[in-house]
């Protein structure tokens, strides 16, 4: 005779049919899941926070400086790094130049900082350039292909062909020297790398059956390409951008530095850094300070792309 066995004697071992089916993870968008991973990275971060500390010295501390950055006083010319101003005849007596003084008795923190916010000024304004210009310019080389694509991108080899230093050389002939100049030269070239990566993400995405059916049900080309295409290459822009900034940061510096960047009385990391190689043997702080600024903006701004990189790349997803 069989003995019955009662089923509460028995425990469930292992997943429930329940368990498997519930959802153990939230649902992301794929910008949640990008910012999620992002906040993870503390080099990221750590750059994104250098970034902004600097962004903001550059805003206020000229403000709020006791010392204006243009103001020229003898009797305190090449001024070690603390000390205080005591002619009664400038400004800030009392105050410290806490980065010394240059050769004309200037304060260098305030003109440190000043030259920031121009440095960067550009660097900002020359990377919006070339993201409109890439992104307009590669979008319809892509989408439209054949020979309009294969004429766009002689013209692209074209322009890449003429070195930078010779059309700066040309523009400052016309062209007055100064912050707008810098920047249309920059302009003028510093696009076509956004163009390339553009066009490649546009040939890629317009076989996707979301671009077909946009097609089959009327769409004009503008807008499948400003509505469907630019937004989803958006991830990608935003890494070269990032990119994009310390290059043009770079090439200000460069520019200043041979003499052909920001005029006086006006300032810039890259015409500190020219004034500070005439003096560095003896006051070696006036090369040093500016230096630290590019180099330390440089290295932020690659390695916080190299973190956005790494953020929107879905085969990183973990």
């Amino acid at each position: 005779m069989e003995k019955h066995i009662d089923s509460s004697r028995f425990t469930w071992v292992g997943e429930s049919a329940q368990d498997r089916e519930a959802i153990t993870r939230p649902s992301l968008t794929f910008w949640q899941d990008a910012i999620r991973r992002l906040v993870k990275n503390r080099v990221a971060l750590l750059c994104l926070i250098i970034i902004l500390i600097l962004a903001l010295m550059s805003i206020f501390a000229p403000v709020f400086s006791p010392f204006d950055f243009r103001e020229q006083h003898y009797s305190h010319t090449n001024a070690p790094m603390g000390t205080v101003c005591n002619d009664d005849s400038a400004p800030g007596v009392g105050h410290k130049h806490i980065f010394g003084t240059d050769t004309l008795g200037r304060d260098i923190f305030t003109r440190v900082w000043m030259g920031g916010r121009i440095s960067l000024t550009i660097a900002l304004v020359s990377a919006f350039v070339d993201l409109i210009l890439g992104s307009v310019y590669g979008g319809i080389s892509g989408y439209f292909g054949g020979t309009l694509d294969i004429i766009m991108m002689r013209i692209l080899e074209i322009i890449n062909g003429i070195p930078y230093l010779i059309i700066v050389i040309l523009l400052m002939m016309i062209m007055r020297p100064g912050m707008f100049t810098i920047i249309v030269a920059y302009s003028l070239v510093g696009w076509i790398p956004m163009a390339r990566l553009v066009r490649g993400q546009i040939v890629a995405l317009k076989q996707q059956e979301y671009i077909t059916a946009a097609e089959a049900m009327g769409a004009s080309a503008t807008r499948i390409i400003a509505r469907h295409l630019l937004p989803n290459t958006l991830s990608v822009v935003i890494v070269r951008v990032t990119l994009a900034i310390p290059a043009a940061i770079f090439s200000e510096a460069y520019l200043s530095y041979l003499g052909l960047g920001i005029p006086l009385p006006m300032c810039s990391w890259g015409s500190l850094a020219q004034a500070g190689i005439e003096n560095f043997r003896m006051y070696p702080s006036q090369l040093f300070i500016p230096a630290i600024c590019i180099s330390l903006t440089m290295l932020a701004f690659n390695m916080f792309g190299d973190g956005l990189r790494d953020a929107f790349d879905p085969k990183l997803r973990r």
